[in-house]
């Protein structure tokens, strides 16, 4: 089975096309749902070609909380389908499909005076009814434990900068975080591939409808017509772009990135209480590289839509202000090392603000056939997939196999145990689980390909070619922005061109 995703490989399947056979399936967009659907029609037996305009997760994949939820915010909004639905997939990823991506992580709030009596008690059944939910997925609770009361000791040991002045201790939940979304994307293209799917990037949808679309090679201009059996539009906030009359309503979450010195060594996510908002909150994220993202916000985002979302100078002042409620040493901006935003592709349902509407996804039929999928969270992506793929299947009356994913590994996954016995690096085999050791034999035995490309982050020049090599990058911006996630830092990404433009050139 090969999942190498490269140059040449692209070059092959591009001129395979233009043979004018009709394929099964034709996906439009490269993100988490697109990949997740060229992996569940592949995995069915289908011919499958994946059409994205730009690169793997270039959209809003890439600019999540890197949370794998298990559904708390929905069932404080009483959506308790879609916190179950949440719960389940969490329970696949974590045990299944991406042990090597997903691990637990302690989340702590800390009790402070500004959160009183009442308010504990609810967030703490809150907690409780997230532990239903794991159990009713079930998820083992030796994977993500039971929540509890915690002391104030142990929420200063946990976020070393939590203000002491009142503390009475905290609330520990557990949920799970990915190493990285935009690697999530990379992972299933990567494994659709090895079924036999077409991964295409740099490939411009000009026309589409329910039996096919004009694709343009944007690196050679290149135009090249696809039939085919049915057609999926996963493009997300684009998808009114490919199905006109579609009316969406997109989101804006923006992240803080700052460094983990800021922080004092924080070890698990500092949740705090969006004061007068039920059930929100700011959370404070150990991240890769020695960061921390602070986030999210939940802003409406009217108009064209960018290639790239940028933060407001309100939601960056919203963040600071609300996670310097629990610090001891308050935020400035002159902490700040960037931010990221991403848009919720949120389908329009009338007035009210955006942190109101239902986060379950749609799938919409055209009368020509055209299946779209929008809403939807990073931690469903595979349940979306399923259904899109079922609609599309059923309108197009084509024959296939039942949904496969659920138990299909991404490339690199194994048990932890697996994991544990591979003999690489720790922070490369949470980063390509059993394939680190593959990582490390691209540097054939240069040393030096080992070492961090420069001070400011981890990542090695063997990781660089790499993802030339087998993760489909074309271009710096494909290697420092989204298989690494260098460019979260301007700083540290002007440091590490260089380096990427050597990997291009290898």
């Amino acid at each position: 089975m090969n999942t190498s995703l490269n140059a040449a490989r692209r070059s092959r399947e591009l001129d395979e096309l233009t043979g004018g056979q009709a394929v099964d399936v034709l996906v439009i967009g490269g993100g988490v749902t697109g990949t997740g659907v060229a992996l569940d029609a592949a995995t069915r037996g289908l011919t499958v070609v994946l059409a994205e305009k730009h690169d793997l997760a270039f959209g809003t994949s890439r600019w999540s909380s890197k949370l794998v939820h298990g559904g708390l915010r929905y069932l404080a909004t009483g959506q308790i389908g879609i916190a179950h639905e949440s719960a389940v997939e969490r329970g696949v990823l974590i045990h299944r499909t991406a042990p090597h991506l997903v691990r637990p992580l302690p989340q702590v709030v800390p009790l402070h005076p500004s959160v009183g009596v009442g308010s504990a008690l609810l967030i703490r059944a809150g907690f409780a009814a997230g532990d239903a939910l794991r159990a009713a997925a079930h998820t083992s609770p030796q994977t993500l434990p039971r929540s509890r009361r915690t002391s104030r000791a142990e929420v200063l040991r946990l976020a070393p900068t939590v203000r002491t002045d009142g503390l009475r201790g905290g609330l520990l939940g557990w949920d799970g975080q990915l190493t990285d979304d935009a690697r999530l994307v990379v992972a299933l293209a990567r494994t659709a591939a090895g079924h036999g799917a077409r991964i295409l990037t740099r490939c411009a949808v000009e026309q589409a409808s329910g039996r096919g679309a004009v694709l343009r090679d944007t690196i050679t201009g290149t135009t090249i017509d696809v039939s085919a059996r049915t057609v999926i539009n996963a493009t997300g906030v684009w998808a009114a772009e490919i199905a006109p009359g579609l009316e969406l309503r997109p989101s804006r979450g923006t992240h803080l990135v700052l460094t983990q010195q800021t922080f004092g060594g924080l070890s698990a996510g500092l949740m705090v209480p969006v004061p007068g908002a039920f059930g929100r909150y700011v959370f404070a994220l150990p991240a890769p590289d020695s960061r921390v993202y602070v986030g999210i916000t939940d802003e409406d985002a009217p108009g064209p839509v960018p290639d790239e979302p940028k933060a407001s100078e309100a939601e960056i002042d919203f963040l600071l202000d609300t996670v310097n409620l629990a610090l001891a040493t308050p935020l400035t901006r002159a902490d700040i090392l960037g931010t990221y935003s991403g848009l919720r592709p949120l389908l329009d349902t009338g007035g009210g603000s955006t942190a109101d509407i239902s986060r379950r996804h749609q799938v919409i039929t055209a009368p020509d056939g055209l299946v779209t999928i929008v809403g939807g969270k990073l931690t469903t992506y595979r349940r979306m997939a399923e259904d899109a793929v079922d609609a599309a299947l059923a309108h197009a009356r084509l024959p296939a196999g039942p949904c496969r994913t659920r138990d299909v590994p991404l490339v690199g996954a194994a048990a932890v145990a697996e994991l544990g016995a591979v003999r690489a690096p720790r922070r490369l085999v949470w980063r390509y689980g059993t394939e680190a050791t593959a990582v490390v034999a691209g540097a054939a035995g240069n040393a030096a390909l080992l070492e961090p490309i420069t001070d400011a982050t981890q990542t090695t020049a063997a990781e660089l070619l790499f993802a030339v090599r087998h993760e489909g990058a074309l271009d710096e911006a494909d290697l420092l922005d989204r298989r690494t996630r260098i460019g979260l830092d301007p700083a540290a990404r002007a440091g590490a061109e260089e380096s990427a433009r050597a990997a291009l050139a290898s």
